[in-house]
């Protein structure tokens, strides 16, 4: 993430106070669409809904940025691409936690990112209910916004080392129930973690690692759109991510999902977290020998 910013590109200071503004935007939109009652429907076949609110949320910043700076890329996370760009793209997930508000849940945020031939330079999570924003802009830190632009450092809050850490994890919408990889995963979490989250929102996740308020978050071959600005922030607030394997993570946009999966936390336990999450790979043959019980066997 040392990566220069191509030139041309656009002032970030401008960009940042942009991103924030659409994002606090667009979650009074939200905030007032929750509300009343919501209308969800299935958007595919994996289980991932969409509701009219993704769709206004997502035009409200689609068409702020478009007039800012048209000649660059879009790519949001219900309508995919807009005049795509190979240089300067925004990512926009209008409605991160949709499942949550299908079903009255008030546990969901705003994100959106700025990448830099793929790299994410800006990430702004912006949270309608608690009326708080988080923000990054790389190699500059990341910040804590009460309301409007005005803002102050966030730097993650020290965390003793626990004998059990409390760890998020996330998966793509993709991923089977029979992926024995991911089953070992959950395994090895669930039998060393003092709880694991699992709170259908990531960028929520990624804003409580960035506040030090959990440990680390596991991901699986996560979801594209969300996962920059969550991880920029997180790393711009002092943490650490790495690849499942231990190696170095690569934080381009577009990359294959099985080059997204990783793992973060704190600089000072992170080789530990990796530790972790490798134990799964010597019990993933004996997970994937095990027969899953199907639904259909038990009466759903």
């Amino acid at each position: 993430m040392d990566v220069e910013p191509s030139r041309g590109g656009p002032d970030l200071r401008d960009a940042h106070r942009f991103a924030v503004e659409a994002a606090q935007a667009a979650g009074r939109l939200l905030r007032r669409g929750t509300r009343g009652e919501v209308h969800a429907r299935a958007k595919n076949d994996t289980g991932d809904l969409v509701t009219d609110l993704d769709l206004a949320a997502e035009r409200l910043i689609v068409d702020r940025i478009r007039a800012r700076w048209p000649e660059h890329g879009v790519i949001a996370e219900e309508g995919g691409e807009y005049a795509p760009d190979t240089t300067w793209a925004w990512l926009v997930d209008p409605l991160d936690g949709t499942n949550n508000v299908a079903i009255g849940l008030p546990a969901y945020v705003v994100g959106i990112a700025l990448c830099d031939r793929g790299s994410p330079v800006l990430g702004v999570v912006h949270d309608p209910v608690a009326g708080r924003t988080w923000s990054a802009v790389r190699g500059r830190g990341a910040f804590v916004h009460a309301s409007g632009p005005a803002a102050r450092p966030l730097r993650a809050a020290h965390r003793p080392v626990p004998s059990a850490p409390v760890l998020a994890w996330t998966q793509g919408h993709e991923v089977r129930r029979d992926d024995s990889t991911a089953r070992a995963l959950k395994v090895v979490l669930d039998t060393s973690a003092r709880r694991v989250l699992q709170l259908w929102a990531p960028l929520l996740s990624w804003v409580m690692l960035a506040r030090g308020d959990i440990d680390g978050i596991v991901g699986y071959r996560p979801e594209a759109v969300d996962l920059p600005a969550g991880m920029l922030l997180a790393v711009e607030a002092g943490m650490a991510v790495r690849a499942l394997d231990g190696g170095t993570f690569d934080d381009r946009y577009g990359c294959p999902a099985d080059r997204r999966s990783f793992v973060a936390g704190p600089p000072e336990t992170i080789d530990r977290l990796v530790k972790l999450v490798t134990a799964a790979q010597w019990i993933e043959p004996q997970v994937r020998r095990l027969t899953p019980v199907g639904l259909g066997s038990v009466g759903w």
